[in-house]
C-alpha cells in the first residue's frame, strides 16, 4: 500500500467514524450540537492512539526491534485513554440520555469493568491496525527497492555486455579473417561484414529494452558463421531459424549465452561433434479467438566439457540469463536444460510466451 492510497483510506475511515453519531437521527432521536461533539470524543481518542503508533511508536520502536518499550507505552496509552473514554461517555449519557435517567439505570462495578475493558480492547485494535499499516507500507517499499536493485543489476550486466567485446573471440576472428584474405578474399570480406553487423547490434541496436526478433536472429547467425571459420571438418553446425513473425520483440542478447555455451562445451578437437540451433515462432490458442505468440530457442550439442581454467566466452552467464528471464518474462517462460541419459549430449530449450 503506497502513501497516497493509505491517506485516502484513512481519511475515508475517519469520516465514517465521525459521522457515526448521526445514526441517532435515523432512529428519530434529536441530537444537539454539544451532544454530537461529546460523542465524537471516542473517535478523537482512536485518532490519538492510531497516529501515536503510526507516526512514532511503530517506526521508532517496533520496527527497530524495541518491542518491549513499544508494548509498555501502548499498554499505558490504551489503558489511560480507555478509562478516560468510559467516564467521558458515562458523563455524556448522564447529561443527554434522558431515557436512562428516567428508568433510574445505574451500572454496577462489574458493568464498569466490562465497559472499560471493552474500550481498552477497541483502542488496542486501533493500535494494531496502525502498526500493521506501517509494516505493510515498509514491506512494500523494501520489495520495490529490492526489485529495482535486481533490475538495475541486470541492466548493468547487460550494459557491460554491450560495451565489451571478448578479446579472445575478437582476436581469433580477426586472425581467421586475416588467414582467409590469402586464400579466399570473398569469404574474408563476408566475414568482415558479418563481424561489423554483429558489433553494431551489440553496441547500438541492443540499447533498446526489446529488439525485433529478426535482428536478434541475424546477430546469432553472424556469430555462428564467424565461429565456423575456425572449426575443423569433424564439427557439424546447423543453424535453423523458422520465423513466421520477424517483427516480434524479444529481450536483446538473451540467447547468445546459450549459443556460446554450446561452442564452448560442445566441440572436440578430435572427435565428431555437433551443434544444432533452432529458433522458431509459434502461436498458442487461449480460446475461440484469442491467440498468444511463442518464441522458442532450442540448442542441442555434443558434450565435451572444458576445465575450470577455460574462461573463454563473453556471455553474461547462464545464471544471469535466468535472472533476465525472471525479470522480463516472469511467469511466461520455461527453460528446460540438461544432459542426456548417456551424458554425451546437452540440450537447452527456452520457450517464451509473449
Amino acid at each position: 500500500m503506497n502513501r497516497r492510497v493509505s491517506l485516502i483510506v484513512q481519511t475515508a475511515a475517519w469520516i465514517v467514524l465521525f459521522l457515526s453519531p448521526l445514526t441517532f437521527l435515523a432512529h428519530g432521536r434529536r441530537i444537539e450540537p454539544l451532544h454530537y461533539i461529546m460523542l465524537c470524543v471516542p473517535t478523537l481518542l482512536m485518532m490519538v492512539v492510531f497516529y501515536t503508533n503510526y507516526l512514532w511508536l511503530t517506526p521508532r520502536y517496533f520496527v527497530t526491534g524495541k518491542h518491549r518499550y513499544y508494548l509498555v507505552v501502548n499498554l499505558l496509552l490504551v489503558v489511560c485513554l480507555g478509562v478516560v473514554q468510559h467516564y467521558w461517555m458515562s458523563m455524556t449519557h448522564v447529561i443527554f440520555d434522558t431515557a436512562h435517567r428516567a428508568h433510574g439505570y445505574e451500572p454496577d462495578h462489574w458493568d464498569v469493568v466490562f465497559f472499560i475493558l471493552r474500550d481498552i480492547f477497541n483502542l488496542m485494535v486501533v493500535a494494531a491496525i496502525a502498526t500493521t499499516i506501517v509494516l505493510a507500507m515498509r514491506w512494500h517499499r523494501s520489495e520495490e527497492a529490492r526489485l529495482a536493485a535486481e533490475a538495475a543489476h541486470a541492466d548493468a550486466e547487460l550494459r557491460n555486455l554491450r560495451s565489451q567485446i571478448n578479446p579472445h573471440f575478437l582476436l581469433n576472428t580477426l586472425n581467421n579473417i586475416y588467414a582467409l584474405t590469402a586464400i579466399d578474399a570473398d569469404r574474408a570480406q563476408r566475414a568482415i561484414q558479418q563481424l561489423s553487423k554483429m558489433l553494431r547490434h551489440m553496441l547500438y541496436d541492443s540499447q533498446q529494452e526489446l529488439v525485433a526478433l529478426a535482428d536478434e536472429v541475424q546477430f546469432l547467425e553472424n556469430y555462428v558463421n564467424l565461429m565456423k571459420i575456425r572449426l575443423t571438418g569433424n564439427v557439424e553446425v546447423r543453424f535453423e531459424p523458422h520465423i513466421s513473425k520477424p517483427e516480434l520483440k524479444v529481450a536483446p542478447l538473451l540467447f547468445i549465452s546459450l549459443v556460446e555455451n554450446a561452442f564452448k562445451h560442445g566441440i572436440s578437437p578430435t572427435e565428431h561433434s555437433y551443434i544444432y540451433i533452432s529458433i522458431r515462432t509459434d502461436i498458442e490458442r487461449l480460446g475461440d479467438s484469442d491467440i498468444r505468440d511463442i518464441i522458442s530457442c532450442h540448442i542441442k550439442n555434443s558434450y565435451y566439457p572444458k576445465t575450470e581454467r577455460d574462461r573463454s566466452g563473453h556471455g553474461i552467464g547462464l545464471e544471469q540469463v535466468q535472472r533476465r528471464l525472471e525479470l522480463t518474462y516472469a511467469g511466461r517462460y520455461e527453460w528446460d536444460r540438461g544432459l542426456s541419459a548417456d551424458g554425451k549430449s546437452y540440450s537447452s530449450r527456452i520457450t517464451i510466451r509473449l
